[in-house]
């Protein structure tokens, strides 16, 4: 394959659990290859394990949306509050990030156990009592990140509608740049008046002490609020595009999926979090960065000012970081941690202590209380979200 290749590129539609075709073929021949974007321009992408690794791990590598050579998924748009920290590097990404870590610490995490454990109960519980079939994205895989995020960061549940539907528009590729630049600020706007809500009455919850920081003068309150979308839209989109992406893959392997809905051993739960985080890969545009010196990396040299995307999808089927058949799915695989669907390095996704704990509830308890659950359509007419940032399923039939 000499001629540069597009990218994104398209999902085989037999196989739409598996990274593209052209992605593997890329791997096969090197780690490193020209790939062309919307805008015209040629970054590296970066397909092998090793080498996505090392870059995202250098300090000439930049997450600076704004640098010169940055390699953009869209065209950029404005809106009110600015750029997310994860879009901007040390020291203000550093900055940024310290103030609302701390509820995602794995110890306050686990303290969420028993609260995420009635909520996912409870949905069940409506599942088990209402009409089938039933789309679980709708009944399930959506509510379950959405109430457990509105109630850390203060945002009413009741109001998911409007923040979900914004979301959905701001995060589809397929989106006209005005149509997400509109979406965009209307979830600043929410967010800004629910920090005015919190600077007024503040409460026990993570917009309260961000809240708390616009007061004692350490951010401003677009800060906050930018701060507020980022956190509300990644904490439920992605774990909720994972719980229906997992449990349909799990559909389609009866045999793993027996080991879930047949034993309760936690560390076996643990460890298909990590194998279907490997296999599935939901954020399937690739990490961007800019380099910002001379980078020499697989015999090849990558300038200051190019761009480059990390194919973690593909990483994560690189059988020389995955031995034996990294394209099947193994839920007794011992070395899935390793995957990079979190990312690595200083931009590590500051969430995956809640997204791990919520899918190990999800998974541990689904197929055990519904253990007869199956697709109630086939899966050639699911509709996949190939236009999506985010990947996984519109819509999910299910029965039992």
């Amino acid at each position: 394959m000499t001629e540069i290749q597009e990218f994104p590129m398209a999902r085989a539609a037999a196989c739409p659990f598996d990274p593209p075709p052209a992605l593997r073929e890329l791997r096969e021949e090197g780690p490193l290859a020209r790939v062309r974007l919307w805008d015209g321009s040629t970054p590296w992408l970066v397909t092998r394990y090793a080498e996505q690794r090392a870059l995202l791990a250098d300090p000439r590598v930049s997450s600076d949306v704004n640098h010169p050579g940055y390699p953009l998924q869209a065209p950029r748009i404005a809106v009110g509050g600015g750029l997310s920290f994860i879009l901007m590097d040390d020291p203000e990404h550093h900055r940024l990030r310290r103030m609302v870590q701390a509820p995602f610490t794995v110890r306050r995490v686990e303290g969420m156990r028993l609260a995420v454990q009635r909520i996912v109960d409870g949905l069940i519980d409506d599942l088990l009592a209402g009409p089938k079939p039933v789309d679980l994205v709708e009944a399930f895989a959506l509510p379950v990140p959405s109430l457990v995020i509105c109630e850390l960061l203060g945002v009413p549940y009741t109001e998911h509608d409007f923040f979900q539907d914004n979301s959905k528009t701001v995060i589809r590729r397929s989106t006209p740049p005005e149509e997400r630049a509109a979406a965009g600020g209307r979830l600043f706007a929410y967010l800004d008046e629910l920090v005015g809500r919190k600077l007024a009455e503040p409460a026990d919850d993570l917009l309260s002490t961000l809240a708390a920081r616009v007061e004692a003068g350490e951010l401003t309150r677009q800060e906050a609020a930018q701060m507020g979308v980022l956190l509300l839209v990644a904490g439920h989109e992605t774990t909720a595009n994972m719980i229906a992406l997992g449990t349909l893959a799990l559909l389609e392997n009866p045999t793993q999926l027996a080991l879930l809905r047949d034993g309760g051993d936690p560390e076996l739960v643990a460890g298909a979090v990590e194998e279907l985080l490997r296999y599935l890969n939901i954020t399937h545009s690739g990490r961007r960065r800019v380099a910002l010196a001379d980078i020499e990396i697989a015999g090849q040299v990558i300038r200051a000012g190019e761009g480059m995307i990390m194919a973690n999808d593909i990483a994560n089927r690189d059988p020389d970081a995955f031995p034996g058949n990294p394209d099947e799915l193994d839920l007794r695989r011992d070395d899935a941690r390793r995957h990079v669907a979190f990312g690595f390095g200083v931009h590590q996704c500051l969430g995956q202590p809640l997204a791990r704990m919520e899918l190990q509830v999800v998974y541990g308890t689904l197929y055990r209380r519904i253990p007869t659950l199956r697709p109630a359509a086939d899966l050639g007419s699911i509709p996949f979200k190939h236009d999506g940032a985010i990947y996984g399923v519109y819509e999910l039939p299910v029965t039992w």
